[in-house]
């Protein structure tokens, strides 16, 4: 008997039942709203840290990739390994540990130990996703469940427009360890919350491996998987770099990334929204164009960014794109998949994974090369899956709508 089965029948028990739900779901939301902003912070901190404990900006685009690698294997694999553990005990856990490895990160007192705290926030996000990602369901009433899960993840978008800008202007007008503190503050009270607000959940059956690689026989997801990869790992080798490349290239100062970056994630929220109608729509020509106009941002950028004007509108460009490719892939997938769970499950995996290869790629590229070179590399990867989109039959999505 699920929650709702057992819900009293007085309209006002029912009431507060229904309350406490979706305050539930609020403090989901909000656990992966901290946990994407943890992942995605040392982004706008990169050269304070860098400076702080004597590392170069390449190694220390590392405090990304080791997330985002750990992110992919924890999402398939820690609800297997933590078996019939209740779900409730499992996302409590995970936020506690999450307030332990911001805490840690902010007392780090060199590199090395920075990035072992690293590998339990990949831990944390993957672990929490996995098990957020079906809870909706669990939580609200049937007909709810749609606005359940909007709300669950618009923290990914919340952490983009506003997390990840408001920890970096912390970070700029104190330090990096007060933003890193101030996230383990944060996942304490969003850790009461869950305790206190999530019901029993008993585990469901899990996801299995071979049910993962059994969705590639369809060719959408065989092709939809390949194109997030080269998207993904293009965004994130040029994207981790951001900062540097706004004050070296651009000529903009260190004290007005965080609003760049803020005004960056506005505008990938507005992209998200226009994307989510036209990617229902027509998935096909909304991801053949995602990448052609992310490689135009990139590619003119070490020419036309120069100028700080042209510099500001390509990253809003590049911002409102990179927006719709959450939305515009995952429908892509589901248009095409074989079990939309697995398929999910996969996205999951190969989104996290391209996260890590690409910021470590990047950091190898911006080391050797410089700045420019990252973007170049980065536009490269786009064209690449422009390329693989354009030579795929429209049909593997199914045929246009309204």
């Amino acid at each position: 008997m699920t929650r709702h089965e057992s819900a009293p029948s007085s309209t006002a028990p029912r009431t507060d039942t229904q309350r406490r739900d979706w305050l539930g779901v609020g403090a989901v939301m909000i656990g992966i709203f901290l946990l994407v902003t943890a992942e995605q912070l040392p982004i706008g901190l990169l050269s304070q840290v860098a400076d702080s404990l004597s590392v170069t900006s390449g190694t220390a685009g590392l405090l990304i990739t080791v997330p985002g690698v750990v992110a992919a294997f924890a999402a398939p694999l820690l609800p297997v390994a933590v078996g019939r553990l209740d779900r409730r005990w499992l996302l409590t856990g995970l936020m506690t540990l999450m307030t332990l490895a911001s805490l840690l990160g902010a007392l780090a007192d060199d590199f090395a130990m920075l990035l072992v705290t690293r590998v339990l926030v990949g831990v944390c996000i993957g672990g929490f996703w996995a098990i957020a990602g079906g809870l909706a369901s669990r939580l609200v009433a049937l007909e709810q469940v749609p606005r359940a899960m909007s709300l669950i993840f618009s923290g990914v978008a919340g952490a983009s427009v506003l997390g990840v800008p408001a920890g970096t202007w912390l970070g700029e007008h104190t330090d990096w360890r007060i933003a890193f503190g101030s996230l383990a503050g944060l996942s304490l009270l969003v850790t009461i919350a869950l305790w206190r607000l999530l019901p029993s959940l008993p585990a469901q059956q899990p996801v299995r491996l071979s049910n993962l690689a059994g969705q590639f026989a369809s060719r959408g997801v065989r092709v939809g998987v390949a194109a997030t990869a080269l998207i993904v790992m293009g965004h994130f080798a040029a994207y981790t770099f951001v900062s540097p490349i706004l004050q070296e290239i651009a000529g903009i100062p260190l004290a007005s990334v965080s609003a760049l970056l803020l005004c960056y994630g506005a505008a990938g929220l507005l992209g998200n929204f226009l994307a989510g109608t036209a990617a229902g729509r027509r998935p096909y020509a909304t991801v053949l164009v995602i990448p052609l106009l992310l490689a135009i941002a990139t590619l003119a950028f070490p020419w036309l960014g120069r100028e700080p004007a042209a510099a500001i509108g390509l990253l809003m460009l590049w911002g409102a794109v990179f927006g719709s490719i959450s939305v515009s892939l995952q429908t892509w997938i589901l248009k095409s998949a074989l079990n939309t769970e697995a398929a999910t499950a996969l996205m999951a995996f190969v989104f996290n994974l391209s996260i890590g290869i690409g910021a470590m790629a990047g950091g190898r590229v911006v080391d050797a090369i410089g700045l420019s070179g990252v973007l170049l590399g980065a536009g490269g990867l786009f064209v690449l899956a422009a390329a693989l989109v354009a030579r795929t039959p429209s049909r593997v999505v199914g045929p246009p709508q309204g």
